[in-house]
């Protein structure tokens, strides 16, 4: 509960979904907010705290609901004026859509939960529709879907100008360890194999024996592959849908663990889980740089800006770091960016900035300055 700073009034939360106003010289409540749909029991939106900020003058009460929403409620409007909505658990999977005012992140958390955020104003929403009931694992976007995996085994599909999911989700052949795109395909990576959808139908599954998938890219028509066995594999997609294998990349001494086609795809970016990142030069598969080396512990996301110059990662040591392929020796960091690891990064502003996500459950945006 929390009192008005006139002491005539306080206000409660409870988890019957409601918060109610009380005048304390009439001894009623004259005014409660419901949560939820009326007549059913919403577990998520228990209000579990509210408090009547002293130093406002506009009336605002703020109260916070069990799934974490930030509920603004002003007294005789009879819903919230405005809701803030985010993570409570890591957030273990970051994508992009769209460029400029109009960009939008979409962000998994190991609870399942997926938020869009706006990043021209910096809010975020949970999407509509049923989200995934375990971890998400990855994202990937086109213009009008952002499809996401999760360790519910499941592809999900969400309209990226609605905000929410659409009705029908796919089974996945195991466990996901990552997801890329291509021409109109969708890969999904799994501990057994590659599943392949068009649009929002699978339509290959590639059962792998000889090694267990650890990441995923994709460009054009080549697929890479990576393993626990410190081996990055290099596939050409038929029109069939089959994988046909091209080239085997051995020169990583740790197990595979993020891959990243440069947007022109003729870079190809490799991190391991002792913290070094090789690029190739995907024409002639020779490494066209090793010396991207400065994690002390597992990269876990690769991102390259739209001109393929540089690159920005993050690894389980906290840290992000962006890349030249002009000046390799060179880098610029943002040190400790996210407690208890980075899982997510990408560009913002034409490159101007980068976004990151981690194990602190936030979404940061840095300034970047400096590249060379």
């Amino acid at each position: 509960m929390s009192w008005a700073k006139d002491s005539k009034r306080f206000v409660t939360a409870s988890a019957d979904q409601t918060v109610k106003l009380w005048d304390v010289e009439a001894g009623k409540a004259v005014q409660t907010w419901r949560f939820g749909s009326d007549g059913t029991v919403s577990i998520p939106d228990h209000q579990v705290g509210v408090v009547w900020p002293a130093g406002r003058s506009d009336g605002i009460v703020m109260s916070l609901s069990l799934a974490g929403d930030l509920n603004y409620l002003v007294e005789n409007s009879p819903k919230p004026t405005k809701i803030v909505q985010g993570h409570n658990k890591s957030i273990t999977a970051l994508g992009s859509s769209g460029e400029g005012n109009s960009q939008t992140f979409w962000t998994g958390s190991f609870d399942g939960r997926v938020c869009s955020w706006d990043v021209s104003s910096g809010i975020g929403s949970t999407l509509e529709g049923e989200q995934h009931s375990n971890q998400v694992t990855a994202f990937q976007t086109t213009p009008d879907r952002a499809y996401s995996v999760g360790w519910d085994d499941t592809l999900r599909i969400a309209d990226t100008s609605g905000k929410t999911f659409l009705g029908g989700t796919s089974k996945l052949s195991a466990q996901p360890k990552g997801l890329a795109s291509a021409e109109g395909r969708i890969f999904a990576a799994t501990v057994s194999g590659i599943d392949i959808f068009s649009k929002d139908t699978l339509v290959g599954n590639v059962p792998i024996k000889d090694f267990t998938p650890t990441s995923i890219a994709a460009s054009g028509s080549l697929v890479a592959v990576g393993d626990d066995a410190n081996v990055v594999h290099i596939y050409t997609v038929e029109p069939s849908h089959k994988l046909s294998p091209k080239e085997k990349l051995t020169k990583s001494t740790a197990q595979i663990t993020a891959l990243a086609f440069s947007p022109n795809g003729s870079l190809l970016a490799v991190g391991n889980s002792s913290g070094k990142i090789l690029v190739y030069d995907t024409n002639s598969w020779d490494v066209k740089t090793d010396r991207w080396s400065a994690h002390t512990a597992r990269v876990t996301c690769i991102a390259w800006n739209k001109d393929g110059t540089h690159a920005v990662s993050g690894g389980l040591d906290t840290n992000v770091f962006v890349w030249s392929v002009k000046a390799p020796g060179k880098r610029v960091k943002a040190p400790n960016a996210h407690k208890d690891g980075v899982h997510g990064v990408a560009w913002v502003d034409g490159g101007k900035k980068v976004a990151s996500t981690g194990g602190d459950a936030s979404l940061k945006v840095w300034d970047v300055s400096g590249l060379e």
